[in-house]
């Protein structure tokens, strides 16, 4: 009756569309619409919706309509011209000439299709025409930057309209030779900041992958123009001209990596020279007054960027060599800067910091042993040098080098701590009068005593001397170090409980005064900042991070520090470590009781794990870390500057987010507060270790979660890599197993994802985990290949000749495990379904294949049973003889009882499989129905 219905309402429609009354058209259109089912009905009723759409203008309906009608019948030539006129009204023109393209293929001789055709093409040609005409585009720009009586608001939009054509190629060349760069050099004597700001922003979109043009433009705007220009207070304009900089040195390098044809790449330019003056003005500014801090730190990225090499297995080095001869001395000389001292160059939080780490990358980036030495004796000489019985603030830059070292090379200032007069000045210093002479003491002797043989050393000498400073100052900021001080000797002994170094509770006492630091809002958060450190040190000991992660105000105080300071790379680096040490997720060495038993006998020491440390007391601080909100937290750090969030950081980051991942329960939470689109980023950045980490957290979160609400939008794409990367043979088992079963959920989503799985090269690896011995890693894997056989790519690997793949299918099928089989069986209906020569194939790659299909129709597991059936029908449909051979073997039987039987809700997919099974059998006329 539905059907007839909607058939009266199609005419109905009709009649309207004829009377030009199109919206009750629409509405007959709409009601038949929801009646019918039949196919062919719905293409005419969507087709003939679209017209009513064109009618009323409403072109996006018209086109939705269009669509669906040639979704169910992709030649209806009306459907495909009516999307065309709809596509052309709302200006898709190229999709438009795509759908009458198709039309006039399909009917040749229609001149209205021919006809539409040719505008559509004009008006492409015309569109792009405009679209491309960049020279009109630069001259109109110039004559408003030209015009001295241009408005400013006018000014500012051709100088931003300047930035994006200097960025296209076409619009850099023209800017270029139309005597652009003599314009953009006004713009920068204007003196006005956002003008300054575009020439230099266009400046570097000019110079990005071409080489001569940075050149000449370097030259045209000199690199003591440049570097001035850095140098100024304003961070927005000192970050903009670094950029410059960086964009000419990746041209003039080479590490822009685009390709250079025609002129470009016949032009052979040596940039050598060029290169070597741009590092000898950037040593120049790190002793400069004259430089802002900002400029000064602009100055260290971009010498931590571009001087050290970016892959050790390239020989030359040469451009360390070059900065450690003629910068090595000013590179220290910052770092042993004193902010409390008059003499103070100008600095940030974290200018020192940023020396440190180039020290500590220059001396990696050193090939042998004399290189090594030489960079020593630069650093032997001037500390030594700056030691002056008559004059303090030297001997306190002195010391303060040899602390800033300590925080790069940690063996090279080791070596220096052991130079003559070195302790003995920090002893002298810890007893001066002076604070910032005790500030500068107390922060040495602090990172001097990370290695328990030098903190050994402190603790014989050192305890006494601090614990004095500590009772006598009343300079909070002196205080709070000298308590970060005892804090690192007091975890001198790491994890280790019988290695304690104070009596027993003295570090709870020390972690209390550090949490009443942290809390306490009114102290400067530099110095809160030290409190975090002591506390990173502290939470070894498992008493002191069980009683903190039960202290909620320290914990949240810890959190917003972490959250506002994320220009601080100190502080992340301390609240990570801190976070390790809570969710006991550092690296413990296995414990082998043979060993330990000979360690007792021989009297050595045996490490001992505190009763804290155990399981159920890491998870218990895992729930209060996650209820406290750890995870925006960590979510707000990772999105910090990549200068700041080093990649020691990160890897800290990754194994804490790691140990949270651990429960299943709690990953709801952990998606819920922006866990799985921070854990993306720590997956294809950092250290090996933390990418690693990062990537099995990921499959974690990617084997239970719904992937569009874990990773929305396009972010699910990026996560598809780390997880092909646990694939690896290398990576342990719980790896491969957690990665499979993450790759097996997403496939299962769409398409495009299984095309990135694809296009990853992940199915070599999966095909390998279905061999593997271990049965879950088999399941995962078979499991993820059942998804991954929907994609036509991944069929085509099966209809290849020479290859076991299907066989390996078949034999799965015929595994002990029902999960291997019911996966197994999944993707063999699949791809029996998807091509006729698979049916074939199956029947010739093992003689057991009869023998597997009838134990599949005839399994307990309905699920697999279901699947065994649907295999037998695709046999069955795909081959009248292949048919014949089914019907002539013990499988006709099979199918005859299993669809006999009684009506039942569970079986009900079963049973009507199994007829359709007899049915085609009937067709084929090879067997006949009982009356």
């Amino acid at each position: 009756m539905a059907e007839v219905e909607a058939v009266q309402l199609k005419e109905e429609g009709n009649q309207h569309f004829q009377r030009q009354d199109y919206k009750a058209a629409t509405k007959s259109y709409s009601q038949a619409l929801k009646l019918t089912k039949d196919k062919t009905l719905l293409a005419t009723l969507y087709r003939n919706r679209a017209a009513c759409g064109l009618k009323t203008e409403s072109y996006v309906q018209a086109a939705s309509d269009a669509s669906r009608a040639i979704d169910i019948n992709s030649s209806d030539i009306k459907a495909l011209y009516r999307r065309c006129q709809a596509l052309e009204h709302l200006g898709k023109l190229d999709q438009a000439f795509k759908d009458v393209q198709r039309c006039a293929t399909l009917e040749p001789r229609n001149q209205n299709f021919q006809e539409t055709l040719r505008r559509l093409n004009t008006s492409i040609q015309e569109k792009l025409r405009v679209q491309f005409s960049t020279d009109s585009r630069v001259q109109k720009m110039f004559e408003i930057l030209l015009d001295e009586n241009s408005d400013a608001d006018k000014l500012e939009k051709a100088a931003n309209n300047l930035i994006v054509l200097g960025r296209e190629e076409s619009g850099a060349e023209k800017i270029f030779q139309g005597n652009g760069v003599a314009l953009l050099l006004q713009l920068l004597d204007t003196k006005k900041l956002e003008l300054m700001l575009a020439a230099v922003r266009t400046l570097s979109g000019m110079c990005s992958g071409h080489r001569a043009r940075a050149m000449a433009i370097l030259h045209a705007v000199r690199i003591d123009r440049i570097c001035s220009l850095m140098s100024g207070e304003n961070e927005e304009m000192s970050l903009a001209v670094c950029n410059l900089l960086q964009a000419v040195i990746d041209s003039l390098s080479g590490e822009d990596k685009r390709e250079h044809r025609g002129k470009e790449e016949a032009l052979v330019l040596d940039t050598k020279k060029d290169l070597k003056q741009i590092t000898s003005h950037l040593l120049d500014m790190l002793v400069s007054k004259k430089v802002s801090g900002q400029g000064r730190d602009q100055a260290l990225n971009l010498l931590n960027k571009n001087v050290p090499r970016k892959d050790l297995a390239i020989h030359d080095n040469s451009r360390t060599i070059y900065v450690v001869d003629n910068g090595l001395r000013k590179i220290l000389k910052v770092v042993g800067q004193v902010p409390d001292l008059p003499s103070c160059l100008p600095l940030t939080d974290n200018t020192r910091m940023l020396a440190s780490v180039l020290i500590n990358k220059l001396y990696d980036d050193l090939r042998c042993d004399p290189e090594r030495d030489h960079f020593r004796k630069i650093c032997e000489e001037y500390i030594t040098g700056k030691f002056d019985p008559q004059d303090m603030d030297k001997n306190v830059n002195a010391i303060q080098t040899v602390s800033g070292i300590l925080q790069g090379p940690f063996d090279l200032g080791n070596q220096l701590l052991g130079l003559k007069g070195v302790m003995e000045m920090m002893v002298a210093l810890c007893g001066s009068e002076r604070e910032a002479d005790q500030l500068v003491a107390v922060e040495a002797l602090i990172h001097a005593s990370t290695k328990l043989s030098r903190a050994t050393f402190i603790i014989t000498n050192g305890v006494s001397l601090l614990k004095q400073i500590y009772k006598t100052t009343k300079n909070e900021k002196i205080k709070i170090r000298t308590l970060v001080g005892l804090c690192k000797l007091g975890s001198a002994g790491g994890t280790d409980y019988g290695l304690r170094q104070f009596a027993e509770g003295s570090t709870e006492k020390l972690a209390k005064q550090c949490r009443k630091w942290l809390c306490n809002a009114s102290i400067d958060t530099r110095t809160r900042r030290w409190a975090v450190e002591g506390l990173a040190y502290l939470t070894l000991d498992a008493d002191v991070k069980d009683d903190f992660v039960q202290d909620i105000p320290a914990l949240q105080a810890m959190f917003e520090l972490a959250k506002a300071s994320s220009s601080d790379k100190t502080i992340l680096y301390s609240v990570a470590t801190t976070l390790v040490n809570c969710t006991n997720s550092y690296d413990v060495k296995e414990v082998i009781p043979e060993l330990v038993q000979l360690a007792k006998f021989s009297k050595q020491h045996v490490p001992e794990e505190h009763p804290k440390d155990k399981k159920d007391f890491v998870d218990m601080r895992v729930k209060r870390l996650l209820k406290a909100g750890v995870i925006s937290t960590m979510a707000c750090m990772v999105k910090a500057d990549s200068a700041i969030l080093t990649d020691q950081t990160k890897e800290l980051l990754a194994r804490v987010f790691l140990a949270l991942c651990d429960n299943p329960k709690d990953r709801g939470t952990i998606v819920a507060q922006g866990g799985g689109k921070a854990l993306i980023p720590l997956a294809l950045e950092g250290t090996d270790v933390g990418k690693v980490k990062a990537a099995h957290a990921l499959a974690k979160i990617a084997a239970v979660s719904n992937p569009d609400i874990a990773f929305p939008g396009e972010r699910v794409y990026e996560v598809v890599r780390p997880l092909v990367k646990l694939l690896d043979t290398q990576r342990d088992g719980i790896q491969n197993y957690e990665a499979l079963l993450g790759l097996t959920n997403l496939s299962g989503r769409s398409d495009k994802l299984r095309q990135k799985i694809f296009k990853e090269r992940a199915l070599p690896d999966i095909e390998n985990y279905m061999f593997e011995n271990h049965d879950q890693l088999r399941q995962a894997a078979t499991e993820c290949m059942c998804n991954m056989v929907v994609n036509k790519e991944v069929q085509e690997r099966f209809l290849a000749d020479g290859n076991d793949r299907l066989k390996l299918v078949v034999l799965l099928c015929g595994e002990d495990d029902d999960k291997v089989q019911n996966a197994a069986a999944g993707a063999l209906a699949m791809l029996t379904a998807a091509h006729k020569k698979l049916c074939l194939k199956m029947t010739q790659v093992t003689s057991q294949w009869l023998e597997i299909l009838q134990r599949l129709c005839l399994h307990d597991r309905l699920s697999v049973q279901h699947r065994g059936l649907v295999i037998a029908y695709n046999l069955l449909a795909a081959d009248a003889e292949l048919a014949k051979k089914l019907v002539e073997s013990e499988l006709l039987e099979i199918l005859t009882v299993v669809g006999k039987q009684e009506p039942d809700e569970k079986k009900a997919e079963v049973i009507q499989t199994a007829r359709e099974c007899l049915i085609k059998c009937m067709d084929y006329g090879f067997i006949k129905p009982v009356s």
